[in-house]
This record gives C-alpha cells, sequence and structure tokens, in this order.
C-alpha cells in the first residue's frame, strides 16, 4: 500500500506544476511583460542545468583545456544562438566531440 501511495503523490507531484498552470492560465489574457518573462525560463532552466555540468569534472570546477564539453559547447552555443536550431547545435556538438575524440583529445 505505501508504494502506491507514494506512487500516486510521486505522479500528483509530477502532473500537478503542468496541469494546473494550463487550466488556471488557458482562458485568461496574460500581460505582454508576462509572456515576455515567461518565454525565458526554458532558456534559464536549460542554463541552469548545463553549466554545472559543462564546468565541473570529478565534482571540481575544471575550466582548464581538458575539459573538453565545456569548450566543445562554446561553439555550439553560438550554432544555437545564431540558427535557433536544434538539430543544427546538436549536430555541431556530435561532430565536434567526434573529432576531438579521433584527435585523441
Amino acid at each position: 500500500m505505501k508504494i502506491v501511495l507514494t506512487l500516486v503523490g510521486m505522479a500528483l507531484v509530477t502532473i500537478a506544476p503542468r496541469v494546473l498552470p494550463l487550466l488556471l492560465l488557458s482562458t485568461r489574457k496574460l500581460p505582454g511583460w508576462l509572456r515576455t518573462w515567461l518565454e525565458y525560463i526554458p532558456v534559464a532552466v536549460l542554463a541552469a542545468m548545463l553549466l554545472p555540468a559543462l564546468m565541473t569534472m570529478d565534482g571540481s570546477i575544471n575550466l582548464a583545456s581538458d575539459n573538453m564539453f565545456l569548450w566543445i559547447s562554446i561553439p555550439c552555443f553560438v550554432v544555437a544562438w545564431r540558427t535557433r536550431s536544434l538539430l543544427g547545435t546538436v549536430g555541431t556538438g556530435l561532430l565536434l566531440v567526434m573529432a576531438a575524440r579521433w584527435l585523441g583529445w
């Protein structure tokens, strides 16, 4: 019974933040400043998840030249910013990582 209650609780906690705003805000006209502010949330969340993963190796900050993923992320960010293409950004990252590995980095 504990497992079932835990699963139901986890489902509610996962679904509620997605469904409640949709139900509450779908019939309302949001002010322009709020819509603009909300557009930045995905970028902020992505940056908050990516930056620690890119800057740390083995539990400590590593900005040295041996942190391949940090340095390869820079051209990927440029491609993402200039093209706004997920496929182009992922493709750039894959090609650069493959080339770096092939060159022995």
